[in-house]
């Protein structure tokens, strides 16, 4: 891109991809409709690419679109920070936002991102939610969230982060005792750890190829916490983030490379709230960090 290129029409282009639709950039952006899509079109024509193909009022990304989105996010995210930076010497980056993530990703996750977050915005405050039940951002109980499924309400932003591995974990006591396994097929003789829903989290297994019996499940709780607790003592095998499993080297990773887990990363907002250059700046800053965690 050579250097008379607009920055307006890749930031409407990022809005447009990120929303999916003209109408919900622009509010976004804080634009009329018509300007949003014009920007759009020059990028376009500019690159000489179709860049969305036009559904109604969806707009679906092309393969030329999902290409340039990459970048484009890395730009966004780069002018952020800029900007983040320009703001905190002008008027101090300030005031309070809540995020919300599972007890693990709040234990384990958060804290080193908000001692990063804090290096760029120190008066900012940050009060983590941590709850493994999904928090409705829809009546403002928190202000960004972290989740793993991709939430469906129309008023929501959501942000696909990545997709983290996972694996299946046990302690060196359990795998001392109870011999390691080498085969999916090994695990009909394990104890299994439920976190909440047993029916769920065994649907969840067998997508694995992982089937497990009922009798199989040996212990369970609500909270992650508690349930990987009971991991590192030795009370069963329980699937787990590998970037957390990491921390704890009294744990052993099971069968890699044979039963390999993913599961997404979404960073969501209240499509009222991405207008607020406070929380816009902090969900980009997250999306950042989670992303190259």
């Amino acid at each position: 891109m050579d250097q008379g290129f607009d920055w307006n029409r890749l930031r409407a282009f990022l809005a447009t991809a990120e929303t999916g639709s003209l109408s919900a950039a622009a509010r976004s952006l804080g634009l009329t409709q018509p300007t949003l899509g014009r920007q759009v079109t020059a990028l376009e024509d500019e690159l000489g690419l179709a860049l969305f193909e036009r559904t109604g009022r969806a707009m679906a990304l092309t393969d030329a679109g999902h290409e340039l989105l990459r970048d484009a996010r890395a730009m966004g995210e780069a002018a952020n920070r800029i900007a983040l930076l320009a703001e905190g010497r002008a008027h101090a980056l300030e005031g309070q936002i809540k995020v919300t993530a599972s007890d693990m990703t709040s234990a384990y996750i958060l804290p080193d991102l908000l001692v990063r977050l804090r290096s760029i915005a120190p008066r900012l405050r940050i009060d983590v939610i941590a709850a493994n039940d999904i928090r409705d951002i829809l009546h403002r109980e928190a202000d960004i969230a972290i989740r793993h499924v991709r939430p469906t309400e129309p008023d929501l932003i959501a942000r696909l982060v990545r997709d983290a591995p996972a694996h299946f974990y046990a302690s060196q006591d359990y795998v001392a005792e109870r011999g390691l396994p080498e085969t999916s097929a090994d695990l009909a003789g394990h104890d299994f750890i439920s976190l909440g829903d047993d029916v769920r989290m065994r649907t969840a297994m067998a997508q694995y190829g992982v089937p497990v019996d009922k009798i199989q499940m040996r212990a369970g709780s609500d909270s992650g916490i508690a349930t990987w607790e009971m991991v590192r003592k030795g009370l069963g095998i329980f699937p787990m983030s590998d970037e957390i499993a990491g921390q704890f080297p009294d744990v052993v990773r099971l069968l890699d490379g044979q039963v390999d887990i993913t599961f997404p990363i979404w960073l969501v907002t209240h499509r009222d709230l991405h207008t607020s250059r406070r929380i816009r700046l902090v969900f980009d800053l997250l999306a950042e960090m989670t992303g190259t965690a």
